[in-house]
Order: C-alpha cells, then sequence, then structure tokens
C-alpha cells in the first residue's frame, strides 16, 4: 500500500477530483464523492474487497450516527416553519439585538448551543431560524447561515463537555485541568468568533441561496397566527437541555442508565420532535402527517450525501495515513512552538483527510502522549493549550468529506461550490486564528 509523501499527494488529487466534478461537471455530490473515493482506494493499492468494505463501514456509520437526527431535525425544522414558530423566534430575537446586530446574535447562539450538542444537530435544529431573521433584517441569508455554522463549530473543537476536547484531555492525562480548558476556550473563542462574523457578513453577502430549493426557501404563506415564544422555544430548548444535563452528569461522575438514555442525541432530538408535534400543531388535525412527510423528504438527500461522505472518509481511514504522520511528529519535534506548529499540522492534515474533528483530536492527541515526558509539559496552562493547538487544527478545513460541511451546505441552501467558497475558507481562518492566539498565551504565560 502506498504510503508517505506520494499518499499525501493522491489524497490531495481526490479531494481535488470532488471539487472538479461538482463545480466543473455538475455531477451530484454523491456520485462526485463515490468517484473520488474508488479513486483514492484504487490509486493507494488498497486491496479492492477492502475499499467496498471501507466504503460500507464509512457510509454506515455515519448512517448510525447521524441519520435519526437529521430526520427528526428536519422535522422540527418544518412545524417550527409551518407554524409560524420560526417567525416568532426569529422576530423575538430581531426585537431583543436589533436589526443590526443579527449575525453576532445568531453567532452567539450557535457557539453556546455547540458547548453541550454536536455542531451537526446544532446546525440543524437552528437553522429555520436563518431564513426568517434574514427577511427581518437587511443582512443575507448566507452571511446568517456562515456565522451560525462557524459559531458553532468555534466551540466544538475548544469548550468542553464536547467529546473531542474531552478526549484529547484524557488522551494527554490532562483532565483534571478541564477547568482551565474551559477558561482559555472561552478566552480564545472571543476573539475567533468575532472574526468568523466578519467573515461570514463579508464573503456571505454576495451568495444568492434564492435558487437552491429546500424547505426554508420555498414560498409559503404567512400564518394567521403564531404561537407563543414559549411554545415556539421548547422543540429547539428541549433537546439541547437534555443534551446538556447528561453531559454534566457524566462529567461529575453521575452514572445512571435513565439520564444517558434520555441524554442520548438520538432520544433528545426525537422528543424535541414530538414536543414540535405536540406545541406546534397545524390547525387540521389530518395536516399532521402530511408535515411529517414533509420533514421525510426533506431529510431524504441530505442523508444520501453525508453518508457518501463518510463512505469517503471510510477509504480514508484504511490508507496507513495515521502511522504516517505518527512517523511525522516523532522525528520532528523539538521545541515547544514548534511542537504546537507540529500537532496543529497533524490535527489539520487529519481532519481535511477524513473530515471528523473529534477523530482528528483524539489520534493527534494519542500520538502526542508519548511525547510529553520528552518535552516535560506538567502544567495546566501547557496541557490545556496543547489540546486547544489540537482543536485548532481540528477545524482546519472543513470541506467535501466531512458530514457537518454538506450539513451546512443542504440546510444553508448554499451549493458545495458557495460552501467551499465561503465555509471552507473561513474555517481555515479559524483554525489558524486559534493557533496563533494559543502560541501569543503560550509566549506571554508559561
Amino acid at each position: 500500500m502506498i504510503t508517505g509523501p506520494l499518499l499525501l499527494l493522491l489524497i490531495l488529487a481526490s479531494i481535488l477530483l470532488i471539487i472538479l466534478c461538482t463545480a466543473k461537471f455538475k455531477l451530484h455530490p454523491f456520485l462526485a464523492l463515490i468517484v473520488a473515493s474508488l479513486f483514492l482506494g484504487i490509486t493507494v493499492n488498497i486491496p479492492l474487497r477492502d475499499i467496498i468494505a471501507s466504503m460500507q463501514k464509512g457510509f454506515g456509520g455515519i448512517m448510525s450516527y447521524i441519520g435519526m437526527i437529521v430526520v427528526f431535525g428536519s422535522v422540527i425544522g418544518v412545524f417550527l416553519e409551518k407554524s409560524g414558530g420560526a417567525l416568532k423566534i426569529a422576530q423575538s430575537i430581531i426585537k431583543f439585538t436589533g436589526e443590526k446586530r443579527t449575525i453576532p446574535a445568531i453567532s452567539l447562539i450557535g457557539a453556546v448551543v455547540s458547548v453541550p450538542v454536536f455542531c451537526d444537530s446544532g446546525f440543524i435544529l437552528l437553522s429555520g431560524l436563518v431564513d426568517k431573521l434574514s427577511k427581518l433584517s437587511n443582512t443575507t441569508k448566507a452571511s446568517l447561515s456562515l456565522s451560525l455554522a462557524t459559531g458553532l463549530y468555534t466551540t466544538h473543537t475548544l469548550i468542553p463537555p464536547t467529546p473531542g476536547p474531552i478526549a484529547a484531555a484524557g488522551n494527554i492525562g490532562a483532565s483534571n485541568y478541564l477547568g482551565t480548558m474551559i477558561l482559555l476556550g472561552l478566552l480564545i473563542s472571543v476573539p475567533t468568533l468575532l472574526i468568523t462574523q466578519l467573515l461570514s457578513k463579508r464573503l456571505g453577502k454576495n451568495i444568492n441561496t434564492s435558487t437552491i430549493q429546500n424547505w426554508h426557501n420555498t414560498k409559503r404563506t404567512a400564518p394567521d397566527t403564531m404561537p407563543t415564544l414559549t411554545k415556539a422555544l421548547i422543540p429547539l430548548l428541549f433537546p439541547i437541555l437534555l443534551i446538556a444535563f447528561g453531559t454534566i452528569s457524566r462529567l461529575v461522575n453521575i452514572q445512571n442508565e435513565w439520564i444517558n438514555f434520555m441524554s442520548d442525541p438520538v432520544i433528545a432530538i426525537f422528543l424535541g420532535a414530538i414536543s414540535a408535534m405536540l406545541f406546534l400543531p397545524p390547525k387540521k388535525t389530518e395536516e399532521l402527517n402530511t408535515w411529517f412527510t414533509e420533514a421525510v423528504k426533506v431529510s431524504g438527500p441530505i442523508l444520501i450525501i453525508t453518508a457518501a461522505g463518510g463512505a469517503f472518509g471510510g477509504v480514508l481511514k484504511a490508507t496507513p495515513l495515521s502511522s504516517y504522520v505518527g512517523e511525522w511528529m516523532t522525528a520532528g519535534a523539538s521545541g515547544d512552538i514548534l511542537v504546537l506548529l507540529l500537532i496543529f499540522s497533524i490535527a489539520a492534515v487529519l481532519k481535511s483527510a477524513q473530515g471528523s474533528s473529534t477523530s482528528s483530536m483524539v489520534i493527534t492527541s494519542s500520538l502526542l502522549a508519548p511525547l510529553l515526558p520528552i518535552l516535560e509539559w506538567d502544567s495546566a496552562m501547557q496541557f490545556a493549550l496543547a489540546v486547544l493547538v489540537i482543536g485548532g487544527g481540528a477545524m482546519t478545513v472543513s470541506h467535501f468529506n466531512d458530514s457537518y460541511f454538506w450539513v451546512v451546505s443542504q440546510f444553508s441552501g448554499m451549493s458545495a461550490k458557495q460552501t467551499s467558497r465561503s465555509f471552507t475558507i473561513i474555517t481555515a481562518v479559524q483554525g489558524i486564528s486559534v493557533l496563533l492566539f494559543s502560541i501569543l498565551i503560550w509566549i506571554l504565560f508559561v
């Protein structure tokens, strides 16, 4: 099987193939991802039977995690839209923040929600607000979508108790320093969010999403009456609070089977969908199944594209990439700042190659752990900054093989080309910003 620099070149070629197929030849993203998966597997000399197995494992793995979440999240979104609940929430946000501050508002909402909730789930839950906020303010839908997506993405890799930082801390023996990680994560998140808000406004202002047909921008008649703000918020907040409660319980070592069950994202968002059907029902009972059926139809295209991204990631994981990166790291570690740059680069390569931020953080922290005795890092600041730098690398960059990329693309109404020219660029700036802020803190305080 091919390894070394040639492997990296072939991975780059497979990514360029996806871009070429979708942007130049207008091939459906699902087909482009499958073609790229086969191209990479064959050129790297993965056994043909293993290529198929890897694609199936990646496809099924993503579906097992995000499949039901997308369907139930779509139910929440459709019921919020059709009942007028999304309009009510949007009007309330505009009233509180003012029309000129919708981008910071949606960014902050995303950042808060993503601390206990995976960014995929958070964007699915909150994306229904974007269209309404856009219509009520002088801000493009694309700018608001980008601000929400990057707000969610920032805290997803930086602030415990999200799984990535928790796992990375455990791998390097920093579980006792979660408080320091949270404080430094918050400190670095603030300027990072400001940067993403500026870029979201700039890159999204000229993106026209009106040509993309999904339920967010389908012309509809405004409902005669709207639900109360409390009823509109329940389907959004209920699953978020359940997931957050379960995360906190595990953090303080409370082990309870029912808490773990109810706080699982699938169950929590399912209960959110049920609450949407109870609190935001149609006026006519017979329309209930019609609304639900529309939500299922909405989720179909999203699911197949996301799963194809998982198939591509499965083939990438079958390559010798991890072992090659591990050898590179061991050979090059010298000097604290150099090590920070190195672990950032490794996390970024793994993220860009396989699509999963959490996997990137887990693998990179596992590679770093054996080097800690040599580096003589032993303070809370050193451990916390190491995890944050890994988190910065793990958000650099989100592109075609990342399930979150496709969730953002499909739920925002942006094409793959538009998403890659905006969201992907912002995630690169996000990651580099986290790296620079972390190095600055290291120089000043460590």
